[in-house]
């Protein structure tokens, strides 16, 4: 977050230079069916556009579906695609390898004695988001997690005065307070809700493991932890394991991880020293 406000003094210019303009629909439909082809999904998922999303995007089952919804204000001309990576490249086709496997279901995880797949799935999904941007700042994620942690400590209002450093438009600022709150019966008190510190938690596991996980099979097994992907290496079903097209080369990918250690100024000792 500091590296974002030193370089481009403000997130609302960070977002103008680096995430472009706000797109039209037309425009939306036509990168998401673009995405879609690359990835064979053409037909299987559901795709619509909303005006009234917490979140950018959300990926769910509906009507026995896959449906992806998609927020239109946060549709921008350089980060559409790394939303796409994030939702479509990532969570549902790791749903569908997962489909396959011995641990599919409840039963089976436990079977298996597998660890959540929390922050695993939702940490690579975030590095997916930024991962071949030219400048891949985790700002989201970071934000997220502060938010979240000074929301323990503070009252609504006293947290949207105190993410303003970072975040001047209000109506930005009122949606990560908005998130750091939800289920508080009263907002005026400390307290928050923890669940979009995954994001961060799960980027800086995957950075500091980076170099001794088998990313491509981390994907053809399914909704896994990394930490679980030697011990179910030699049970996997992956003959139709899906692999999106930006991980298939695993030197690239590797590359683009270490692109955005260097650019997030978080280097090996730091993070070993965050996860001994």
């Amino acid at each position: 977050m500091e590296c974002v406000l030193k370089k481009f003094g403000s997130y609302e210019n960070f977002e103008e230079v680096t995430g472009g303009t706000v797109l039209p629909k037309s425009q939306v439909w036509a990168t998401v069916r673009k995405y879609l082809q690359k990835e064979g999904c053409v037909g299987e998922v559901v795709v619509r556009l909303s005006d009234e999303l917490l979140s950018q995007a959300v990926m769910m089952v509906e009507s026995c579906r896959p449906t992806l919804t998609i927020n239109l204000a946060g549709a921008r001309q350089h980060w559409l695609e790394g939303m796409l990576r994030h939702e479509i490249g990532t969570h549902y086709l790791r749903g569908v390898n997962n489909s396959f496997q011995p641990w599919a279901t409840a039963e089976g995880r436990k079977q298996f004695g597998l660890k959540p797949a929390n922050p695993t799935e939702e940490g690579l999904a975030s590095l997916h988001s930024v991962l071949l941007r030219k400048q891949p700042y985790l700002w989201r994620a970071a934000l997220l997690y502060y938010t979240v942690f000074h929301a323990g400590s503070m009252s609504f209002s006293q947290l949207f005065g105190h993410v303003a450093r970072f975040v001047q438009h209000p109506d930005v600022r009122w949606e990560y307070c908005l998130r750091a709150k939800r289920g508080q019966t009263d907002t005026s008190q400390p307290g928050c809700f923890s669940k979009d510190q995954v994001y961060l938690d799960g980027i800086l596991r995957i950075l500091r493991h980076r170099r001794n996980i088998d990313f491509k099979m981390l994907t053809s097994l399914g909704k896994v932890s990394y930490e679980d992907v030697e011990k179910l290496r030699h049970l996997t079903v992956i003959h139709n394991a899906r692999v999106p097209h930006f991980m298939r080369d695993q030197d690239r990918y590797l590359q683009h991880l270490e692109h955005i250690v260097a650019v997030n100024k978080v280097d090996d000792l730091t993070l070993q020293q965050l996860l001994p």
